[in-house]
């Protein structure tokens, strides 16, 4: 959510960047700033009637205890009129807060300066492309067809037991995917993450404290009679950690890693860009959390981003990073990179992570902040990042290991599958 008073001095800069995003809505700035000038004239009118009032009672009092009862009766009978004025002011004042709320929580982040207008994927920026494509078989398959050959994950049986986007990982399928939750810990944790295991349901201040809600409210599991949520990512209770928190200068940065599986209700469609492993309602997912200084936020991107790049490195996985256009980035980021491993199975780029800057948007929701070193409390700067989500880089091991043997195993996982193919 961003700042009201930003938005106020800062409404030419917050159109502009808003019109990055290709944002159908700019007049929602302008009404924000009028109301918000009527709510600090209203704040203001209060405070003053509010401070005569308690001075009247204060002259009230003194007259009380000195005997003049008559004269403190006359000024409590013409101070009447003036608590039913800081009542109707105060009713007021609360409507405006929340209709300047309800508005707020309408915009998007604003993108950063280097990112540029877009409105579609296409529109991205690349920033680098890492290695070269796999060489495979002339008979080379799509993992959907691998794993049924190998008999690794059952997608129909998963729709038995609930319903589409819900597979069922088999031998060494499951055991494939515990190596790799185990190995993106284990780095996470040479690379100073702390491990946490967070609920995988959360309440509705949590959901909002992230940007989830209202934004996102359809894409939730909601568990109605508990108004919990499934989580759509670790983010979400791993930020959530911090939620109405003081931090000290000298804790920043907090650098924190959760495993956990995720739940996301997308609409549906068709097509090979969706079958499979490319696109499920539930999936396992291992997530980076960083709080930081505003100051230390962009170079900490960079390094987050380095630091996904060097997992995919690990894995030997030929990949691209792209820098999100505005219109493509998500209601509550920054700046966004996007890591996508080459497909040459299905001869397409599949995204595998993305890696973002929040700045303040989040930590103005959930009120994280820290106390400078000179005494001022400020907001912190959030970020998150996949490292890595497990769908799509099963899927690229899959299709860019493939021999006509069988699936090799990358050398860096051997360790944790404690097998070298699977055939």
């Amino acid at each position: 959510m961003l700042q009201v008073n930003y938005i106020r001095e800062n409404r030419e800069k917050v159109l502009e960047r808003l019109n990055v995003r290709n944002f159908k809505q700019p007049e929602l700035v302008d009404q924000i700033i009028f109301i918000d000038e009527e709510r600090r004239q209203t704040q203001n009118s209060l405070d003053n009637l509010s401070a005569a009032a308690n001075a009247a009672a204060k002259q009230i009092g003194e007259l009380m205890r000195s005997g003049k009862k008559e004269k403190a009766e006359a000024i409590k009978s013409q101070t009447a009129s003036q608590k039913e004025s800081i009542k109707t002011l105060g009713e007021k004042l609360t409507e405006l807060e929340q209709n300047q709320f309800n508005l707020l929580v309408q915009l998007p982040n604003l993108p950063h300066d280097l990112v540029k207008p877009g409105t579609t994927p296409e529109e991205n920026e690349v920033v680098l492309v890492h290695g070269e494509p796999a060489k495979l078989p002339v008979d080379a398959k799509p993992h959907w067809e691998l794993t049924a050959k190998y008999d690794i994950i059952d997608f129909e049986l998963g729709v038995k037991i609930t319903g589409a986007g819900f597979p069922v990982y088999k031998g060494k399928g499951a055991r494939l995917q515990r190596a790799l939750i185990n190995f993106f810990l284990d780095e996470a944790i040479a690379a100073g993450y702390r491990e946490m295991q967070v609920p995988h349901m959360v309440n509705a201040a949590s959901g909002f404290g992230t940007g989830q809600l209202p934004d996102k409210e359809g894409q939730m599991y909601h568990s109605t009679v508990d108004d919990l949520y499934l989580i759509p990512t670790a983010e979400v209770p791993v930020t959530n950690l911090y939620r109405d928190v003081i931090l000290k200068e000298e804790d920043l940065p907090i650098k924190n890693t959760a495993y956990t599986p995720c739940f996301r209700r997308e609409a549906g469609s068709y097509g090979s860009h969706v079958r499979g492993l490319n696109r499920l309602h539930q999936f396992d997912k291992v997530e980076l959390v960083q709080v930081t200084h505003p100051d230390k936020s962009y170079e900490t991107l960079e390094e987050m981003s380095a630091y996904v790049q060097g997992l995919l490195q690990k894995l030997g996985l030929h990949y691209r990073v792209l820098r999100l256009c505005g219109g493509d980035m998500g209601f509550g980021s920054a700046m966004t990179y996007d890591m996508e491993t080459w497909s040459a199975s299905q001869e397409r780029w599949l995204e595998v992570s993305s890696v973002s800057n929040v700045e303040t948007f989040q930590s103005n929701r959930s009120k994280i902040r820290f106390k400078g070193k000179e005494g001022k409390t400020q907001l912190a700067h959030t970020l998150n990042g996949s490292a890595l989500a497990l769908p799509r880089i099963v899927a690229s091991i899959l299709e860019n290991y493939q021999t006509e043997k069988g699936i090799v195993i990358p050398e860096i996982l051997r360790k944790y599958t404690g097998f070298d193919i699977i055939d």
